[in-house]
């Protein structure tokens, strides 16, 4: 405790600071998920104060990010979608699959995941965080031109036959589900279906429009549409946004450029009285638990979003841990990473249950506190109660802020999260492999894989098809080099080795000695299968020497079989000088050892082979 006011000050001040900074992102970020404004202040507030009382990071602040709310917007709008549109109904499930998301984060740390982190390639980080950006820039062009698709009278028509074949569809599951669905009477499925009214229709085409326009392709879609009706009041908002933000930072940076433009703007439009559209209204008061969570769990409904809350904690851990880094490197201290994870992983499951999206150590934020002068936890925990009190007693003033202002503080977020240093790579790195006539680099090809499929379809398999890709081309390409620098590969004639000068002539022709200098691994072993092609009709005898083969898998343990079985059948006789401790043990598994080489046949050095070559093998 008494480390944690050491520096009452400073944290003070950075804590106020960084607070003030977190509020315009945490309203923009909560609209962009698609859960309104609160969730994204009760993000800010709860992932702030707990992340920093329970993390390994002295100075980080945290909340709602791009990139876990890039994620977070397909699990709310996969289950929304699943729920007839309803979000009241749908929010149950979306807390829960953030809930458990939480909770893995808290057993990555606990199992120590965090020192692994950091091997997650970078041209896969890369593209995930272009494709973030992507993704928000385009999406948020919409709001900004003030063009909402499920409002669009004309482009909701066109749904209302599907939204009719939807409801009747809803109707016969229903009917399904109660056991009274039969062939010979459909009278109760009539009866049912002239309930509906124009009403329901027109709900159900608005659910289904708004879910057509979104991502990034369904933006595209609608993007005529849009800009053939521009609501030019609210563009001119989001524009005037976008200028103040980019425009102040030259003036000075000790005030948040995207606070001022947030006041700014929102103060212009509600003082000249404009007609614009205003964001969800926040609610005052104390964040109360939603406990449906709990009394509505339903496995069924999270069980296919198992992998995104996986996601969704792999992608908060990141995230977090590249910021401590970065603490790290302005604080010269040394964060510690499975604990950060598990307070990254408490603040995410208490802000689920308060019905807050999900965030992570935001780095923005982190390095305002710290060049405020925050230093211990205390910093962080001041964050999260800033907001909670902005929240409490200026709700109903922030209920009133333009909702394009909100979209032009995300089209600078979505350009300022892009990875333009990756991106100015493209050009320079070296292109080490071929796709029929093109010769690409395998690093660029990874970032554009995981970039176009992030964008255009699913971030969470992109994610994992990057990872897939980036490990394969990884394995081959340590293959290749291990391969290179050993002598496992099959040679004509093989340099004698310093203690093989005195072997005798006589007996060159009937022994054949092999090399085995590095791995014999996946990467080699279609040069150690040439082995037994190489050995010359008159050898009698193989000696295989391997004090220097370090390491032997499971495909070079099988290859390894195939080669002594051939050599055996041709009448050759197979000697291994000096087998090292992982080799012979996975050859003891599948008993090479003894079955094919016998313990006389293995030799703890080179002149105990050829002793016992003098004495068995005839000149």
């Amino acid at each position: 405790m008494k480390n944690l006011f050491s520096n009452l000050r400073g944290d003070l001040f950075g804590g106020l600071t960084s607070g003030i900074v977190a509020l315009p992102l945490a309203l923009a970020f909560g609209v962009s998920s698609g859960l309104g404004p609160s969730a994204g202040l009760y993000g800010a507030i709860f992932i702030s104060f707990f992340a920093a009382i329970f993390g390994g990071t002295n100075t980080q602040i945290s909340g709602p990010t791009a990139p876990m709310t890039a994620v977070s917007m397909v699990v709310i709008a996969g289950l929304i979608a699943v729920n007839d549109g309803d979000i009241e109904k749908a929010l149950p499930a979306i807390l829960i699959v953030f809930l458990v998301a939480g909770i893995m984060q808290i057993g990555l740390g606990l199992i120590g995941i965090g020192k692994y982190i950091k091997y997650i390639p970078y041209p896969v980080v890369s593209g995930f965080m272009t494709a973030i950006g992507v993704i928000i820039l385009v999406t948020q062009i919409l709001p900004a031109v003030g063009y909402y698709p499920k409002e669009d009278a004309e482009y909701v028509d066109q749904f209302k036959p599907k939204a009719e074949e939807l409801l009747l569809t809803n109707i016969l599951k229903e009917e399904t589900g109660e056991g009274i669905l039969v062939l010979e009477d459909f009278e109760e499925t009539i009866k049912r279906s002239e309930n509906i009214t124009e009403a329901d229709i027109l709900k159900e085409a608005q659910t289904i429009a708004k879910s057509e326009a979104s991502g990034v392709i369904g933006a595209f879609k609608v993007m005529g549409r849009a800009l053939s009706n521009i609501n030019w009041l609210e563009l001119c908002l989001a524009l005037a946004t976008i200028f103040i933000i980019y425009g102040f930072k030259r003036i000075t940076t000790v005030i948040p450029s995207a606070l001022v433009a947030l006041v700014v703007v929102s103060g212009v439009a509600y003082g000249f009285g404009l007609e614009y559209r205003p964001i969800e209204e926040i609610p005052s008061g104390f964040p109360t638990p939603n406990l449906e969570i709990f009394t509505q769990f339903s496995l069924s409904a999270v069980t296919p979003y198992i992998f995104t809350a996986l996601t969704l904690a792999l992608l908060g851990s990141i995230d977090s841990l590249l910021t401590s880094v970065v603490a790290d490197n302005m604080t010269k201290t040394k964060h510690s990473p499975n604990k950060e994870l598990v307070g990254q992983g408490i603040g995410n499951s208490i802000a689920a249950v308060f019905g807050g999206i999900p965030g992570a150590g935001a780095t923005i934020r982190t390095v305002v506190n710290i060049n405020a002068g925050g230093k211990t936890k205390l910093s962080g925990m001041i964050a999260g109660l800033v907001l909670l009190i902005v929240m409490m007693s200026l709700a109903p003033i922030a209920s009133q802020i333009p909702a394009a202002v909100l979209a032009g503080i995300l089209v600078t977020v979505g350009i300022g999260v892009m990875d333009y240093k990756g991106l100015r790579a493209i050009s320079t790195l070296p292109k080490d492999i071929k796709l029929g006539p093109l010769k690409l680099s395998s690093e660029v090809l990874i970032m554009l894989v995981v970039l176009v499929l992030s964008s255009v379809w699913n971030l969470v398999y992109a994610v994992g098809i990057g990872l897939i890709i980036a490990s394969l081309m990884f394995m081959k390409k340590i293959g290749d080099l291990t391969a290179e620098r050993s002598d496992v590969k099959s040679l004509e004639k093989e340099k004698a080795w310093t203690d093989e000068k005195d072997f005798p002539d006589s007996l060159r022709e009937e022994v054949f000695i092999k090399h085995l200098k590095g791995p014999l691994f996946f990467g080699t072993t279609t040069d150690f299968q040439r082995l037994a092609n190489q050995i010359p009709l008159t050898a009698s005898v193989a000696v295989l020497r391997l004090e220097k083969m370090q390491y032997l898998d499971q495909s070079g343990l099988y290859v390894m079989e195939d080669v002594i079985k051939e050599l055996s059948k041709n009448g050759v006789v197979v000697l291994f000088v000096k087998i090292l401790k992982q080799p012979r043990y996975m050859m003891e598994r599948i008993d090479i050892i003894p079955d094919l080489i016998p313990e006389e046949h293995i030799f703890p050095n080179f002149d105990a082979c050829i002793k016992w070559i003098k004495t068995n093998v005839k000149k």
